[in-house]
């Protein structure tokens, strides 16, 4: 049951939102709770990060493994086709741990922006006004904070589209440049005809580049989305 103290609470008041500056001028035990509290989202955010860190070098590991079979005495080239379909996996996996990732990362961006920055410099004020009553909610029920497109487009952008190129530009070096008969017979997969793959492997390529540059707002909480350079580090 809710108390009158409870219900007269208001996160976006001045002194509510902006108790980093009470954190430096009083002696409270909020100040250590927000420690406590900051340093176990960054270590969730460590977790997530490592777990995708894991899955980029499987899939490098699995990519180099991948083209020194394929460009061996026995390899074929439907070996490079197979492994842009496990790429394609596991770009699909780091798209959903990018999103994971992100919403402790968001967590630990809010503390940063409201907190502690306003710790370091009061006069500069919050980021957001109502950002105790945001963190609260997201507390009580959270929610993802990035769409699975978006989580895909950076994840392709960042790490799986130089490799997702590396792996098609390897497959037409193998059955143009290094096949003996005609690309079309070399590139046949069965009943498929090598012309059949060749339009399925182009139109799979088309539709990666397109989901990784299409425009789109940025709902990610990234610390350098905008890839602003700073002056902090001044000479002396």
């Amino acid at each position: 049951m809710a108390t009158d103290e409870g219900r007269d609470f208001d996160p976006e008041a001045p002194e509510e939102r902006e108790i980093g500056r009470e954190m430096v001028d009083k002696s409270v035990g909020l100040g250590s709770v927000a420690a406590h509290f900051y340093r176990g989202e960054m270590s969730r955010v460590t977790m997530w990060r490592q777990r995708l860190d894991e899955t980029t070098n499987w899939a490098v590991t699995i990519i180099a493994a991948i083209l020194v079979y394929a460009f061996s005495t026995e390899g074929r080239d439907e070996i490079i086709l197979a492994g842009i379909v496990v790429i394609t996996v596991f770009v699909g996996i780091e798209a959903r741990r990018y999103q994971d990732y992100d919403v402790f990362r968001a967590r630990a961006r809010m503390l940063q922006q409201n907190l502690f920055a306003n710790a370091l410099d009061p006069s500069q004020g919050v980021e957001h006004r109502a950002w105790r009553r945001e963190l609260s909610n997201d507390y009580r029920n959270p929610t993802t904070k990035v769409p699975f497109t978006e989580a895909l487009a950076h994840r392709l952008r960042r790490v799986y589209l130089p490799l997702i190129t590396l792996l098609i530009a390897s497959w037409l070096f193998k059955v143009t440049a290094l096949s003996t008969g005609s690309w079309e017979s070399t590139a046949a997969i069965g009943t498929v005809s090598g012309i059949g793959v060749g339009v399925v492997v182009g139109l799979y390529y088309i539709a990666v580049v397109l989901i990784t540059v299409w425009p789109r707002e940025r709902q990610a909480k990234g610390e350098f989305g905008d890839r602003e350079y700073g002056e902090w580090k001044e000479s002396e």
